[in-house]
């Protein structure tokens, strides 16, 4: 196999970018379940009281919102440094 070969197959290239996103998704979801389980339940049961469950609605939907937000400054940034790299 010559020197190029796992990086010049487009096919495989694909793959590991799919692989490495589902991988982060299982990251962020593993991140947002400890932190609004940390801060919403107060004690386990069989069932959920709507005050923890819309605990834990508020809390996704602020992860989320964060989320985005974050990644959309960084979006910003980066092309703002490309930009001025430019000049």
């Amino acid at each position: 196999m010559n020197s190029q070969g796992a990086t010049a197959d487009p096919q495989l290239q694909r793959f590991i970018e799919s692989e490495t996103q589902k991988q982060r998704f299982q990251q962020l979801v593993h991140q947002m379940t400890g932190v609004c389980w940390d801060k919403c339940m107060d004690k386990p049961g069989p069932k959920l009281d709507s005050r923890t469950e819309m605990c834990f609605v508020n809390c996704v939907e602020r992860f989320i919102d964060t989320s985005n937000f974050i990644l959309n400054r960084l979006e910003q940034s980066k092309g703002f440094k490309s930009e001025n790299m430019l000049e």
